[in-house]
């Protein structure tokens, strides 16, 4: 099979929500090992699993490895070049789903024995911690644009080699100092992708896929791409 940056873009992605919905999965599900793991594994497990999703996805294709719409869109914007802004973002769609459906193959008995069907949407999707939509969306607004101008900054001024190790710590800290209100998803795909496979799958137990939030996570890191954009078009990075 030939590489490209669709496929690289979608393994990529499905690497990165395999592993990072993986460490939420393992904390928060009953009877795993990981159970009650707690805030620094799962901010942990994350930074790893955007690093070697970004690895994954240069070596299938993408050297761009963007594994994120709002990264796709925000530099859509700062290049002036919106090529890529439709199938990058339907790779990293179809990933997240993909990626997503891995964890609960990996989890299957894990979901009939949890009861709250919050947490197990938890291993899906994030949900506010207080409910209140301003504040909300400015937190996935603010956590979105460190993430966009840290990683511009990385690559900008770090060997290609080392700059998805420094990216997977941007992630850990954004989730330990940022990810308290709403969880951090900092990433359209990753958090609408496996939404839908959550409410799609025949999850054990399941409840509402919570929609009425679910376009906070969405529009929030889009904002933030496309200020994100327009700062690095206009200091001309």
């Amino acid at each position: 099979m030939t590489t490209s940056p669709f496929l690289g873009e979608l393994i990529g992605t499905m690497v990165l929500v395999l592993l990072g919905n993986g460490v939420v999965a393992n904390v928060v599900l009953n009877k795993t090992k990981g159970n009650n793991g707690g805030l620094i594994a799962i901010t942990t497990g994350w930074a790893f699993a955007v690093t070697i999703g970004i690895f994954v996805a240069q070596k299938f294709g993408s050297a761009a490895a963007h594994l994120n719409p709002a990264v796709t869109i925000a530099m859509a914007v700062k290049d002036n070049d919106y090529s890529n802004v439709l199938p990058f973002i339907l790779a990293q769609m179809l990933g997240a789903i993909i990626g997503a459906t891995l964890v609960w193959l990996q989890y299957l008995p894990h979901w009939g024995a949890t009861e709250d069907k919050g947490t197990k949407l938890a291993a899906f999707s994030t949900s506010p911690a207080i409910a209140n939509t301003t504040a909300n969306l400015i937190s996935e607004i603010i956590g979105t644009l460190i993430l966009l101008i840290g990683v511009i900054a990385l690559y900008s001024e770090s060997g290609s080699g080392m700059s998805p190790i420094l990216v997977g710590f941007l992630v850990w800290g954004i989730g330990l100092s940022l990810g308290g209100p709403t969880g951090y998803a900092i990433n359209p795909a990753r958090d609408l992708g496996p939404r839908i496979a959550h409410a799609i799958l025949p999850i054990a137990g399941k409840g509402s896929s919570d929609w009425g939030y679910a376009w906070i996570p969405v529009v929030g890191p889009i904002v933030a791409a496309l200020i994100a954009g327009a700062i690095m078009n206009g200091f001309g990075f």
